[in-house]
């Protein structure tokens, strides 16, 4: 083991001594799938660091800035709309086609920029990994967050389309946090598998986009889930971006509702990729630094 990777156990803070005098006691960290939130709440201020450091250097020396997160999911619901809207006749659950793709388009462009952001993100910072000690899952975590302020920023856009369609918003819009907290947990599972597997592999890298095309293509982001058959229904609820992008239709837009077992097995998956994807983080940090 590297001498950089020495300090990767966890202090714990025990009251051993009277008259306010403290021992840390430093013990073997544990390779179990777990998030240490109290380490992750001492290392607050880093982690707001490398969000703000990864939305400065996305936007910088732009010509046109943080309008780039606006027209991205707009010129894509402009092209899918005109190809499978127009041309194809894809069925749309009686919604108009543009704001029925944008909202497959949303969610997707946020998991497809958090799973590429985390799994370059122990590679990419090379430097720090093997010379300072941090809890390394703040970069995949960071890398998770940023993309979300660029959905927020975006989601104005949504709703403008809604008013602009007449689209009524229901009490069912409460329950759309819940499926970007499936989202989030599904990015950072998959991250976090991809970015050990990155700095092991370095050809890694090239097959990413083309697994997350694939993936595009399996989460119904054009087309409505709703009219397939049941069978091909059930195959691809273990798919999490499925659960997400049909119940975001349903609570925004009154589109057909997601059946409660297919949705209770996307959030099944997306949690079970969480820990996985932990438990071999957890299991391969102390080699990263050697390793990358």
């Amino acid at each position: 083991m590297s001498v950089a990777e020495q300090p990767v156990a966890e202090p714990v803070i025990e009251e051993a001594m009277p008259r306010d005098e403290r021992i840390t006691t430093i013990r073997p960290a544990t390779r179990l799938p777990h998030l240490n939130v109290r380490e992750l709440w001492h290392y607050r201020e880093l982690a707001a660091t490398f969000v703000w450091r990864d939305l400065k250097v996305r936007y910088k020396q732009t010509f046109v800035g943080v309008t780039w997160t606006v027209l991205q999911p707009l010129l894509t619901t402009g092209i899918l709309t005109l190809i499978f809207g127009r041309y194809a006749k894809f069925p749309s659950d009686n919604l108009p086609y543009p704001v029925f793709v944008f909202a497959g388009v949303l969610p997707w462009t946020y998991f497809q920029s958090s799973v590429n952001g985390a799994s370059s993100s122990i590679s990419g910072n090379r430097s720090l990994v093997t010379k300072v000690y941090f809890p390394r899952v703040l970069l995949p975590l960071g890398a998770v967050t940023t993309p979300l302020v660029d959905f927020l920023i975006v989601f104005p856009v949504f709703f403008a389309m809604m008013f602009w369609y007449e689209i009524p918003v229901g009490v069912e819009a409460l329950l759309v946090p819940f499926f970007v907290l499936i989202a989030a947990a599904a990015a950072l599972g998959s991250g976090l598998l991809l970015t050990v597997a990155s700095v092991r592999y370095r050809d890694v890298p090239y097959a990413i986009p083309f697994v997350l095309q694939t993936w595009m293509f399996l989460s119904g982001v054009f087309f409505s889930v709703n009219d397939l058959q049941e069978r091909y229904q059930w195959l691809l609820s273990f798919n999490p971006m499925m659960a997400v992008i049909t119940g975001i239709r349903w609570s925004l837009l009154g589109a057909t509702a997601p059946s409660v077992p297919v949705v209770a097995v996307g959030t099944v998956t997306a949690v079970a990729v969480l820990f996985g994807g932990l438990a071999v983080f957890r299991r391969a940090e102390p080699r990263f630094a050697d390793t990358i």
